[in-house]
């Protein structure tokens, strides 16, 4: 039964109600962060866009909230592997990185801007974040290993804080 007011489990189960029907289609959820140097539009160069607004770079709380994230190439390759090998009905998870503390990104942001980093309060947070409150102030760890014995897909790309230090989030034309 879909959750009101969560447009992707409506979605999920609109095309699993055709597995019944003989379709085969499985369900394939993104990590919060799917980064890589074509990453222009996501949520960390949308992080990046209001720590260079507002001056600093913030987390809420204590930055322990966690964001799941994988690398673009490896959600690609799953993709294939999703098409080719997964059983009707499957629930398959793009993820990485598990849990990547958003202190840790904030603080890594913070570095490559030279701004200061800053915990917020959860009340704080709409204003500072605006339609990124809500994704940034949850704790939201996701796990592939099932995905990744299924499938024998397994994440080889750099992770997310690794991508951050490469640079490339923080280039003028980014």
């Amino acid at each position: 039964m879909p959750v009101p007011g969560a447009p992707r489990a409506a979605s999920e189960a609109a095309a699993l109600s055709f597995a019944g029907g003989g379709v085969r289609v499985c369900v394939l959820r993104l990590a919060a962060s799917v980064h890589s140097d074509a990453d222009k539009r996501g949520f960390v160069p949308s992080l990046i866009t209001i720590a260079r607004a507002k001056g600093v770079s913030a987390y809420v709380g204590d930055g322990f909230s966690r964001w799941p994230a994988v690398h673009q190439l490896d959600a690609a390759q799953l993709f294939r592997l999703a098409l080719e090998a997964a059983p009707a009905a499957a629930h398959l998870h793009a993820v990485g990185d598990e849990g990547v503390p958003l202190g840790d990104i904030a603080s890594v942001i913070g570095r490559h801007l030279n701004l200061p980093v800053t915990a917020i309060s959860p009340q704080e947070a709409d204003g500072h974040f605006s339609w990124l409150a809500r994704f940034v102030s949850i704790d939201n760890p996701t796990s592939s290993t099932l995905t990744q014995k299924q499938l024998g897909w397994h994440p080889m790309h750099p992770g997310l804080i690794a991508d951050l230090e490469a640079g490339h989030y923080f280039s003028e034309d980014a």
